[in-house]
């Protein structure tokens, strides 16, 4: 027999769990934010279908429509036919807590799905912040503006989120693959900016890139492997091969970038690229690039999850 709790307490017990599955070791408004967001709010009317990671080709459906079924990390559907989810919980809760959002931040998110992972982004940057979110899919986006309306610090548009200009952003996170960051987005991008996307090849995996304004440069680092669906107007086909061959001859060494330019690479840094695509270029530590451990990198492709979250 389930223990009954509260709504409020599963949620809390939750947000308490992702502090050290995740791990949550930076900011500690990232649990208050999972602690507070009604997840089952973005789901859509139970019983609900849960992916456990440990066996995502086995779901299930949820006996009932208790929400504290919801409040463990797992993938839930959105869409079965088109393999949509949730979002891995532990996997967004790491990411945001590199992102050191602050209050009053202004947040450009590609992909808001039905908008969970946007409320969370919302709760971080407070009333005095701003999450655009950006959807492409109508449903989806419209779900989004419905599931969002107790949060009137996001605006939710329905397009293209690597042409619509939203100003100028403290951060940029894309939840879909791309082949490169938009030219818009390190436009936008104010000093000490943050960039946060999934860097996916043709076989749509890849790793996450997280780039921080310097200047006219940023400086670069992989935040792990991971698997998504693309990005719409963010993919180059070459470019996704050069990716998938440069993924591929790490042979389970972690991602050794340390720098993103904008442009093209000038002749006297060629010998530096470790991968360009349209209108960029990242730079690879060579000590990192010689001495990559193969244990870490096995670690990083069983915590890597493809998803489309919502």
């Amino acid at each position: 027999m389930r223990r009954q709790i509260s709504t409020t307490q599963a949620r809390r017990w939750f947000a308490e769990e992702l502090r050290v599955t995740a791990p949550i070791r930076r900011n500690e408004a990232v649990v208050d934010a999972f602690a507070s967001v009604p997840r089952e709010r973005f789901l859509g009317p139970g019983p609900w279908r849960l992916l456990p990671f440990a066996r995502i080709e086995d779901p299930f459906l949820t006996p009932d429509d208790d929400p504290s079924w919801v409040y463990h990390d797992v993938l839930v559907a959105i869409d079965p036919k088109r393999g949509l989810n949730n979002g891995q919980p532990s996997l967004w809760a790491r990411l945001f807590d590199q992102l050191d959002l602050k209050p009053g931040e202004r947040v450009l998110q590609v992909g808001a799905g039905t908008g969970y992972y946007t409320a969370i982004l919302a709760e971080m940057v407070g009333a005095q912040g701003k999450v655009i979110a950006v959807e492409y899919d109508r449903d989806l986006a419209e779900r989004a503006e419905d599931n969002l309306s107790p949060w009137p610090q996001v605006e939710v548009v329905n397009g293209d989120g690597t042409t619509h200009d939203p100003g100028k952003v403290d951060v940029i996170v894309a939840f879909a693959g791309a082949t490169h960051p938009a030219a818009l987005w390190l436009a936008r991008l104010k000093p000490g900016g943050r960039l946060m996307m999934p860097l996916t090849g043709g076989n749509r995996w890849g790793f996450f890139l997280k780039a921080t304004r310097k200047g006219k440069s940023f400086n670069a680092t992989s935040l792990g492997l991971c698997g998504f669906f693309p990005c719409i107007g963010g993919r180059d086909d070459k470019a996704a091969a050069r990716l998938q061959k440069a993924m591929a001859a790490l042979q389970g060494q972690p991602v050794p970038v340390t720098e993103m330019h904008a442009g093209k690479p000038p002749a006297d840094r060629k010998r530096d690229v470790w991968y360009a695509g349209p209108g960029f270029w990242l730079a690879a530590s060579r000590l990192g690039a010689s001495k990559g451990s193969s244990r870490s990198g096995a670690r990083s492709r069983s915590a890597a999850r493809r998803a489309r979250p919502g």
